[in-house]
């Protein structure tokens, strides 16, 4: 592997962490291999954001709360105008469910209600592009969800990839942020965390699987997303070396 460094100096990776149960899952031993500093903005302890020319890369984590919650939860205002601005950056930023649709928000667009709440291990299905700047999907894969909202493209955003319950699963801007409304990163432990803490959403509905069978899914299941998460980590970082 090689060795990610800028000027001679090690790579730093920074993650915004909403609730204490959706931290960084596979994507922080895919970073320590690739010899990443991490660094973290707890915002349910303190809104404390960093100074961005010190992070090299920025991964937005989920959450229960909407990006509407603004009254609620009075950082989301700074958070989006953090993100804005480090999009504007060029440097890379990945978003992951609630992290995605900060990305959408603050870059303009919607975020609302979807039609119905997606929960549990559904599949999506790839938008083809023959732009090899895009990063490719494959055609087909099941992967883990928990979300109850959606969000308009923003501005420039190429759609990657769909699901029966939700048009916008995934999404790229330019050729260094990517939003994905589902979790790669889901390992066995954060699962059961999001059952244990969220159990409360698992009522009968045909995109809501009961908790037995999410908790259920085969050690198979999270080594084809987590290595869908280290090609989706190495396309965004391919230029940090």
């Amino acid at each position: 592997m090689l060795q990610l460094t800028i000027s001679g100096g090690i790579m730093r990776a920074h993650y915004f962490q909403h609730v204490p149960f959706e931290g960084l899952g596979s994507i922080e031993p895919w970073l320590n291999a690739a010899e990443y500093e991490i660094t973290h903005t707890r915002l349910f302890e303190a809104a404390n954001f960093p100074d961005d020319k010190k992070i090299d890369f920025l991964v937005i984590m989920g959450g229960p709360m909407s990006v509407n919650d603004e009254d609620q939860f009075p950082w989301l205002v700074a958070e989006k105008r953090f993100i804005h601005e480090f999009i504007g950056s060029g440097k890379p930023v990945l978003g992951i469910c609630l992290g995605a649709q900060m990305i959408a928000n603050a870059m303009g667009a919607r975020v609302f209600r979807n039609p119905v709440k997606e929960i549990g291990w559904f599949p999506i299905h790839a938008i083809g592009s023959n732009d090899g700047s895009v990063f490719g999907f494959p055609p087909f894969a099941t992967v883990f969800h928990w979300h109850g909202e959606t969000f308009d493209l923003p501005s420039r955003a190429i759609r990657l990839a769909k699901s029966a319950g939700c048009r916008n699963q995934a999404f790229q801007i330019g050729q260094s942020v990517i939003g994905l409304q589902f979790h790669l990163e889901t390992t066995p432990e954060s699962a059961r965390e999001l059952v244990f803490n969220c159990r409360d959403e698992l009522v009968p509905s045909p995109y809501i699987q009961a908790e037995e069978e999410i908790l259920s899914a085969s050690q198979d299941r999270y080594t084809s997303i987590h290595h869908l998460m280290g090609s989706i980590l190495a396309f965004l970082l391919r230029g940090n070396g």
